[in-house]
């Protein structure tokens, strides 16, 4: 188990893979750990350095006091790259982890080589939807929002199908109130719009076909926004990388060997 102790938080980090081996770095959905990306992983070559990490308030990580700022976010992934020494990272982030990656790609393009967007966008709801949800969760727990949650980040098949669905739900459900709503606070302020548009470094977004989160139409809108690819995945909701890990983990390669230095 390994962690990054920062003035307000110790945060949890995954690190596997040869310490010379390209650097992939992975940033989970709101309402997951870094276990969402295990199924994906698996399939992956075993001579990249593959580095995830949970959110505050989310995993293994210190819960802070919300409301967070997306600054703050990026910020502690940045601390991770500069903790770890991480240079040439390509950076995979998924809903409010490609805001994440957004960002630091902005604030930090010497860091990174390439980035992934992942069933997110520039600018991902309202204030005002944001903060109905915060409220909601703070008067009902994360357990009464579940039900719909799940039908945005999975197919119907996977639902009524899928043994291990009953996982992912435990999973929404014991990430902390101040993780979640910290978390969406942060998304609510956060309007990449002009920055991402300046971006210059190669990116390639993806997006399920039956995502209820980020509808493919959003995604395909960021990239466009910054020059990148866009690719649908067949029979996925919001989480691509847990419903078809074989799609998703072949794009990524394809990705990495197009922007092999």
């Amino acid at each position: 188990m390994q962690f990054l102790r920062l003035p307000d938080a110790t945060l949890h980090i995954g690190d596997q893979g040869p310490r010379d081996g390209r650097v992939v770095m992975f940033a989970n959905s709101l309402g997951t750990d870094l276990r969402v990306w295990d199924p994906l992983l698996a399939l992956l070559p075993t001579d990249l350095r593959i580095i995830c990490f949970d959110k505050r308030g989310h995993g293994l990580s210190d819960a802070t006091p919300a409301p967070y700022g997306m600054d703050q976010l990026v910020g502690d992934a940045e601390a991770i790259c500069e903790a770890l020494d991480l240079r040439d990272v390509t950076f995979v982030g998924l809903s409010i982890g490609g805001l994440i990656g957004q960002g630091l790609a902005a604030r930090r393009p010497d860091l990174l080589r390439a980035l992934v967007l992942m069933d997110t966008a520039a600018k991902i709801g309202s204030s005002e939807m944001w903060q109905s949800r915060i409220d909601a969760v703070s008067a009902g727990g994360l357990p009464s929002m579940a039900g719909a949650i799940m039908e945005r980040w999975f197919t119907q098949p996977f639902r009524d199908a899928r043994p291990e669905f009953a996982l992912w739900t435990n999973m929404l459900t014991r990430t902390t109130v101040d993780g979640y709503t910290g978390c969406s606070a942060a998304i609510a302020g956060a309007d990449l719009t002009e920055s991402t548009r300046a971006l210059t470094l190669p990116v390639m977004a993806l997006a399920g076909d039956q995502d209820g989160s980020t509808p493919p139409d959003l995604v395909r809108a960021t990239a466009a926004l910054c020059g990148a690819e866009f690719h649908l995945v067949a029979d996925a909701g919001h989480l691509p990388c847990v419903e078809q890990p074989e799609a998703t983990a072949g794009l990524l390669i394809q990705f990495l060997e197009r922007t092999d230095a």
